[in-house]
């Protein structure tokens, strides 16, 4: 018998989708997802909202949402955390979330990123201390 999408488990289906956008798209959201699991050995890949891939530790980290033109990392909590490289360009003036849209060409301070993921992880433990 063949596994539905939502009885996969969430990383097949985030190769899925990674392979299913074929394009810039896919090849950044690989590279991305990369940066995330160097970044945080222990993070858990999840799969929500009918299609979203999402990353967590504690809580969720970011999400990674392909559209036509944009991949867009949506980091949870990124009104609490520092970003000293600027990387955060979307969701500006929200009081909890903030996002990095990254377009055809765009190149991810990979540094800066993997250091925001960390500060998302060490976030998230924080709170789920208490």
């Amino acid at each position: 018998m063949r596994k539905t999408s939502t009885e996969l488990p969430a990383p097949q289906l985030i190769d899925a989708r990674i392979k299913e956008l074929g394009d810039w798209r896919g090849e950044m959201l690989a590279h991305i997802r990369g940066l995330i699991k160097e970044a945080d050995p222990f993070v858990v890949e999840e799969w929500k909202w009918r299609g979203v891939p999402v990353w967590s530790h504690d809580g969720i980290l970011c999400t990674g949402e392909s559209y036509k033109a944009v991949v867009k990392l949506t980091f949870a909590k990124g009104a609490a955390l520092s970003d000293p490289a600027g990387l955060f360009n979307a969701s500006l003036d929200g009081n909890v979330r903030r996002a990095i849209d990254l377009q055809e060409g765009d190149k991810m301070n990979a540094k800066a990123f993997k250091a925001l993921i960390r500060a998302a992880v060490t976030l998230n433990a924080a709170k789920a201390k208490r």
